[in-house]
């Protein structure tokens, strides 16, 4: 029996934050991030790139978006990742009929203690997986939408924390449109990146098959990480220095695809790109961000953001006003 909770009690869980983590030594993050990458990719065959995308995505304290058809590993990527690092994995199966409890949870009122009691939904773990996400109604959608920018549930008057790290990964089919809802730009801007991951090439296909004969590889993969590493690694990326040169640098791309394109980067598209820059140099060994950092970041972290001069949201078009930003806005 579910009933409305009019007057919800505030409601305080405690959680480990990035903020209070004793953060590591770049050495000792670099090395890190090394063995998961080199972990991941015991079950990921030829996606070295997306693995490296992935891990600066949750060590920057963003969200993935991955679109690509289907069968090519999108759902196998985010289990690795999320047990390279020994993180709580939930997946959430979008579907025309979900509705937005079905993701956040819901308060159930207890007949024998007379209270209503709290029941979390899939969303509350470390790595979630929003498996076509597009396939849901715009109000599912939006229950996301707090979670990805506030880490926090407010259900009846009640704020809930997220566990941290929380990151989500969320999925969409490229080439089924049918019985599909377009992502609104507000919740398209909250993925720090978009990726495709694509066909593998003939020689890592075979590998693939050889591999997954018998039993498979994610069966067998133990973690190399913990999810206190990965609080201790992000607050070292926190700490990775940004100077004012870099800074403006980030202005004047943002600025380039807002003067050529019909929706331009948003503010939050440049903080993702320097905290996407600050995780990259960390991967590098390095504490501080080189402008190299930032273009490598610029293209994943931008090009969905970017709405161009036809009308389309992202793609080819969103990539080409980042691709004339690059080419043409100096590193001064």
């Amino acid at each position: 029996m579910k009933e409305a909770n009019k007057d919800p009690e505030p409601t305080h869980v405690e959680r480990p934050t990035d903020e209070f983590a004793d953060p590591l030594s770049i050495e000792d993050a670099a090395d890190l991030t090394q063995r998961i990458i080199e972990n991941i990719e015991h079950v990921i065959v030829g996606q070295h790139d997306a693995a490296e995308h992935i891990l600066t995505t949750i060590l920057a304290r963003g969200h993935l978006l991955l679109e690509d058809v289907p069968g090519v590993g999108k759902t196998m990527l985010a289990r690795s990742l999320a047990r390279s690092i020994d993180c709580s994995f939930k997946r959430v199966q979008f579907t025309p009929d979900l509705l937005p409890s079905d993701v956040t949870g819901v308060n159930i009122f207890n007949q024998k203690s007379r209270e209503f009691e709290f029941q979390p939904g899939p969303i509350f773990g470390n790595v979630v997986l929003a498996d076509e996400i597009n396939r849901a109604p715009p109000k599912t959608q939006a229950a996301l939408l707090e979670a990805m920018e506030e880490e926090q549930v407010t259900i009846d008057g009640t704020t809930h924390e997220m566990p941290r790290p929380f990151t989500v990964i969320a999925t969409q089919n490229a080439i089924e449109q049918d019985r599909t809802y377009e992502l609104p730009v507000a919740e398209i801007d909250r993925f720090m990146k978009k990726l495709s991951l694509g066909y593998p090439n003939p020689e890592d296909e075979s590998e693939i098959l050889r591999r997954v004969v018998g039993e498979h590889p994610i069966r067998r993969l133990d973690p190399v990480a913990s999810a206190s590493d990965i609080r201790r690694a992000r607050a070292t990326v926190s700490k990775v220095t940004v100077q004012e040169p870099v800074r403006e640098y980030v202005t004047r791309l943002a600025n380039y695809t807002r003067d050529h394109g019909q929706l331009g980067v948003s503010p939050r598209g440049s903080i993702s790109v320097l905290r996407a820059a600050q995780a990259r140099a960390l991967l590098e060994g390095r504490e501080y961000v080189v402008p190299d950092d930032v273009k490598l970041e610029a293209e994943m972290v931008l090009s969905h953001r970017v709405r161009g001069t036809s009308g389309t949201m992202g793609g080819e078009e969103g990539k080409a006003v980042v691709q004339a930003a690059l080419d043409n806005v100096p590193v001064e």
